[in-house]
């Protein structure tokens, strides 16, 4: 497993964890085809599968994976200024996404529309060498609803690995985990809950990932930020 999260107490993961497999879109208009969605039903987080999801000595702090709160303090006067204390002076604010609710992945093809899935993003346009040198990702969720972050089990360098004789010579792509799981390779999903005023950093670049608004009521608006993030600069929700 390449998946690490962050914790000291396995229980406040679990209580908000749960797992299943992938499946591929077929048919479905709002998604595009092919697009690796989660499979269901969701099944609570094990205590053995926790123990696994916990970062080793040799857990790089690139590829790590942080669920955090906000800081205390007064409110920062701009978004794109909110990062500011936390070790990257030229971290890059990406912007904020409505998610409606009761949404199984929310992020869309800017194109038509459609959502994609399960995806690994390439805003720093990364070899299969250098993918896990990249940016990590910080979300917040501003509310007014509960969103959830998923996440595969596996990186895409390891998913290329395993497609390819000589994955040195590829940039890993979404279409690559597509791929792997049409050739019916083994994959389970992650999800995690994130109430308002709560976020992640994660290595988007390198996990495959989405966000999911599934079985909640109400929508959410997230922010994005991509930067070069100190471990533990945030407060830990686990």
């Amino acid at each position: 497993m390449n998946l690490a999260i962050a914790h000291t107490n396995p229980a406040a993961l679990i209580e908000r964890c749960e797992v299943t497999g992938v499946r591929l879109a077929n048919g479905e208009p709002e998604y595009e085809s092919g697009a690796v969605l989660p499979a269901g039903p969701w099944q609570r987080l094990t205590s053995e599968l926790a123990t696994r999801l916990k970062p080793t000595a040799h857990t790089a702090g690139k590829t790590l994976v942080e669920l955090v709160r906000l800081p205390d303090g007064p409110a920062p006067a701009s978004l794109a200024a909110f990062t500011a204390p936390l070790g990257d002076p030229d971290a890059v604010h990406l912007g904020q996404a409505a998610s409606p609710p009761k949404a199984l992945t929310t992020t869309p093809n800017y194109r038509d529309g459609r959502r994609i899935g399960l995806h690994v993003d390439n805003w720093d346009k990364l070899s299969y060498a250098t993918k896990h040198t990249g940016r990590r990702r910080l979300c917040f969720n501003f509310g007014p609803g509960t969103r959830y972050l998923l996440l595969a089990d596996l990186d895409i360098r390891t998913i290329c690995r395993t497609l390819y004789r000589n994955p040195e010579r590829r940039c890993p792509h979404t279409d690559d985990l597509r791929t792997y799981v049409a050739d019916r390779q083994p994959l389970q999903v992650f999800r995690i809950r994130i109430a308002p005023g709560e976020g992640y950093i994660a290595p988007t670049e390198l996990l495959p990932h989405d966000g999911s608004t599934e079985d909640q009521p109400e929508p959410s608006t997230a922010a994005f930020w991509l930067g070069h993030w100190l471990r533990t600069a945030l407060p830990s929700l686990i």
